[in-house]
């Protein structure tokens, strides 16, 4: 085979080459995902404006999720200002969502949520605190987001008190992607910045949860 040949070839192969990668750039089957490591499960709770919020209002939103109690004089304003951080610069995403649970829904009432949310200054249409029974929000926190040990649930309920500086994100189909982050670290913070974004980018897979996508197991 001449060497002329050999060039014509190459030159050919390159072609098509960049042709499928300026095609397919954009497409998702390109870029590497982040690992799916849980499911958000069906759950029921109630917002700070005393009505409900479920798994279904998580469609289609990348969500990050987290758990704080109002009284905590701790950790959770340290979290609560990273996270007002986070807010700030995807408040005007039409996708995102910001859901705060507390883990003291005795003290946490309607009411209590409605006076710390207005106190942050935020649009509870995107950063969103809710309370509900307390097994209820336990089992979601360890079963589904994973920020606490599910081994704790063997205490008595009246026993147990969650109190974590993580963060969970969800992508829009239900799924817990990429790791457990450190609220408190600002390396962390960046990372869960730099993977919303990629998460927001991504198109839904399903397009709504069919065949009970939040009950799975990963």
């Amino acid at each position: 085979m001449s060497k002329k040949l050999l060039g014509y070839i190459g030159f050919f192969t390159v072609l098509v080459l960049a042709f499928y990668f300026f095609l397919f750039r954009d497409n998702d089957m390109w870029k590497k995902k982040l690992a799916i490591i849980s499911y958000v499960k069906p759950f029921r709770f109630t917002n700070q404006n005393g009505l409900p919020v479920t798994d279904k209002d998580l469609l289609g939103k990348v969500t990050v999720v987290e758990y704080f109690f109002t009284t905590c004089k701790g950790i959770c304003p340290k979290m609560n200002t990273n996270m007002k951080g986070i807010y700030e610069t995807f408040k005007n995403e039409p996708n995102f969502l910001i859901l705060s649970h507390t883990c003291n829904p005795e003290t946490d009432s309607v009411p209590i949520l409605k006076k710390y949310a207005d106190s942050l200054k935020v649009n509870t249409n995107i950063w969103i605190f809710v309370t509900g029974r307390k097994d209820s929000l336990y089992q979601m926190a360890r079963n589904a987001y994973l920020l606490d040990d599910p081994k704790n649930s063997f205490e008595k309920i009246e026993d147990q008190f969650i109190h974590t500086q993580f963060f969970a994100l969800v992508d829009k189909d239900g799924r817990i992607r990429s790791q457990i982050y450190d609220g408190l670290k600002k390396d962390e913070i960046e990372k869960l910045k730099k993977d919303i974004n990629t998460l927001l980018k991504e198109k839904s897979s399903t397009g709504n949860f069919v065949n009970g996508i939040f009950s799975n197991n990963p």
